[in-house]
């Protein structure tokens, strides 16, 4: 830190301040911060996972555990041992200036609400600011959020629009697909025009725009279930890029029936055949999969049965679980080989569903109003104002 204006010195003009603490404000202010919290909370007793390094749990003998969740400054308390919970309170308190906010009902832009059925997650708010912000509240709403007939492109020969405003409209959307896989794949889309935006690419985010004014109440429900299983959807849509012709892969996985993780991307090389680009959606879904399967082992979840990849690609499961096309796979060999291990050690098995019943559809491509309508709850997306 250079020394402030005024401050008489010596004849060494050379010498800086020395920061004792890191002050708000700088870039590495949210690392000594949190450097600060996981010293105090290990001194308590929790551990930080390493699957996710924001996250610290602490189990206790008679089965009950206690978690911590962290966001830079704003932490979500859990568990099931309410005595341990309010010391837990009263210690950080000792240490931190905290402000207990009670049940939680909003945090980081997302409303969440409790009922016997469940837990429902939106950001409705979010969606209206965001509206109000972009003089939309008062535009024709859209029934999907992206037109099936479009192809969006780099060159498109459509004037180019601001560059500023563009990025800010298309980083508002992404974080808004946290509690919104129904716009992921258009979203995604939109994110690969970043540096040369057009007006055919700025229309496309508008019909994302149009497309929320419709359906402002839709979010994640996640219902209470006796299921106990992991299961993964997955797909690919092969060369579907005009631009440089690769394939979009997705996929979306269930735990105990409730959707939890999502994501929609374009592959980082063209598949040659629709059986790799599912191939290498498959091996993210897998990816996916042993996260899950290491978080839930650190909060001492086991699973009891393999995880179900789904697929509707015939020829890639062929692959998958026989070893012999080997000149067909010369090119997948690495995924061909992670795959292959994982299902042989029994963590995961892949089961065939026809392309109707495919989930993962609304993340690799734009859909008709009544097949999106449909994969949208198969998803779990609910108007959460009309759930009991």
């Amino acid at each position: 830190m250079d020394i402030p204006a005024g401050l008489e010195t010596t004849s060494n003009f050379n010498k800086v301040c020395r920061l004792r603490k890191s002050l708000y404000g700088l870039k590495q202010s949210p690392r000594a911060w949190f450097e600060r919290f996981t010293k105090v909370v290990k001194g308590y007793g929790f551990v930080q996972c390493q699957s996710d390094h924001t996250l610290f749990v602490k189990h206790f003998p008679e089965g009950k555990l206690t978690i911590i969740i962290v966001y830079v400054d704003d932490i979500i308390l859990t568990g099931d041992h309410e005595e341990k919970i309010d010391l837990l309170k009263k210690l950080l308190t000792k240490e931190f200036e905290i402000k207990d906010l009670g049940n939680l009902k909003y945090f980081l832009g997302m409303e969440i609400a409790r009922s016997k059925k469940g837990i429902a997650v939106s950001q409705r708010k979010y969606v209206l600011d965001l509206l109000n912000e972009t003089g939309m509240l008062g535009c024709k709403p859209a029934e999907t959020p992206m037109d099936t007939t479009v192809k969006l492109e780099e060159s498109d020969g459509s004037a180019p629009v601001d560059k500023g405003r563009y990025q800010r409209l298309v980083g508002k959307l992404i974080y808004l697909s946290h509690t919104r896989p129904d716009i992921g794949f258009s979203v995604s889309v939109v994110s690969q025009f970043m540096n040369n935006p057009t007006e055919k690419h700025m229309i496309a985010v508008i019909r994302i725009l149009r497309y929320l004014k419709m359906t402002p109440r839709k979010g994640l429900f996640f219902q209470r279930t006796t299921k106990k299983e992991i299961e993964i959807f997955l797909d690919a849509d092969w060369a579907g890029s005009v631009t440089d012709r690769r394939s979009t892969s997705g996929y979306c996985s269930f735990v105990w029936g409730n959707l939890v993780t999502w994501r929609s991307k374009k592959q980082l090389v063209v598949a040659r055949s629709s059986a790799e680009a599912e191939f290498c959606a498959m091996a993210q879904g897998i990816c996916e999969g042993i996260w899950l399967n290491r978080l839930l082992e650190e909060l001492r979840v086991p699973l009891k049965h393999p995880m179900v990849l789904y697929c509707d690609n015939q020829a890639a499961i062929s692959i998958a679980k026989n070893p012999v096309h080997h000149d067909r796979t010369k090119h997948v060999e690495i995924d061909r080989h992670f795959i292959k291990e994982k299902i042989e050690e029994g963590v995961f098995k892949v089961s065939y569903t026809p392309t109707n019943c495919q989930t993962t559809d609304i993340l690799t491509t734009a859909l008709a109003q009544v097949n999106f309508e449909d994969l949208t709850e198969k998803l779990g997306m609910i108007n959460i104002y009309n759930a009991a």
